[in-house]
């Protein structure tokens, strides 16, 4: 009997080149140990969109992750894409699908950075093209320093889901991202950076559908490993 529940995690995908002379799918290892610490069972998850309810029957839970692109403006009325966007639509295809059969079957879903932007669009949210472009004085959130260690902080907003996993309202993230969400269509935003840029959403008509603009699979902050935690827990 399987007592660790089973979290479909999204992979990022490449062009033929570099590693492989054939495309090829990838992903930081620390993501599956972040969940497999938690208690999770790990799977990654190709992109096949026609198997994405398939794949969701399976799972107990959705981890959506990040990775060096951008969400197709099409998807949420944002026009052409910003010169800075690059897109994936394979990729965004199927964790768009994955997502909306996830939510659909109120299965938990966890998305991180493009992740979080993913989840924002498939609640009838918006997005920020270019944080540079559109947000007045914005941080650096696509930060010099190295992705272990913290770029900004965050303020958590009290009566949140994440208020009640990380039990606290400030925390310090690291930031990989140059766009963002700028509205969270039915969901709610529960953390914000010191510039006003979206740093988590949540929804709370499902069991569990949280989004973070930063990466706890880093565990920058002491308390980043309580989000899998949760996760995994409400996987169960």
């Amino acid at each position: 009997m399987r007592t660790r529940p089973l979290i479909g995690v999204t992979l990022d995908s490449e062009p033929a080149g570099g590693w492989s002379r054939l495309p090829w799918y990838a992903l930081r290892q620390n993501y599956f140990a972040a969940v497999a610490a938690a208690g999770g069972l790990p799977v990654a998850l190709p992109h096949h969109p026609d198997l994405a309810a398939a794949y969701l029957a399976e799972v107990d839970g959705l981890l959506v992750t990040g990775g060096a692109f951008d969400v197709d403006p099409a998807l949420w009325g944002g026009g052409a894409p910003h010169p800075k966007v690059t897109l994936k639509p394979g990729r965004t295809d199927f964790e768009m699908a994955a997502t909306r059969a996830a939510l659909a079957a109120d299965k938990p879903v966890l998305g991180i950075c493009g992740g979080q932007q993913l989840l924002a669009v498939a609640f009838g949210g918006t997005l920020v093209q270019h944080i540079p472009d559109e947000v007045a004085g914005a941080l650096p959130h696509e930060q010099p320093n190295p992705r272990t260690e913290p770029g900004h902080e965050v303020a958590v907003a009290p009566g949140t889901l994440l208020a009640r996993i990380v039990g606290t309202d400030r925390m310090a993230v690291n930031s990989a991202h140059h766009q963002a969400v700028a509205t969270a269509g039915s969901g709610v935003v529960n953390a914000v950076a010191p510039d006003g840029v979206v740093e988590g959403i949540e929804h709370p008509g499902h069991r569990f559908a949280l989004g973070v603009q930063w990466h706890p699979e880093y565990g920058v902050d002491p308390r980043d490993p309580a989000i899998f935690a949760a996760f995994v827990e409400a996987c169960r």
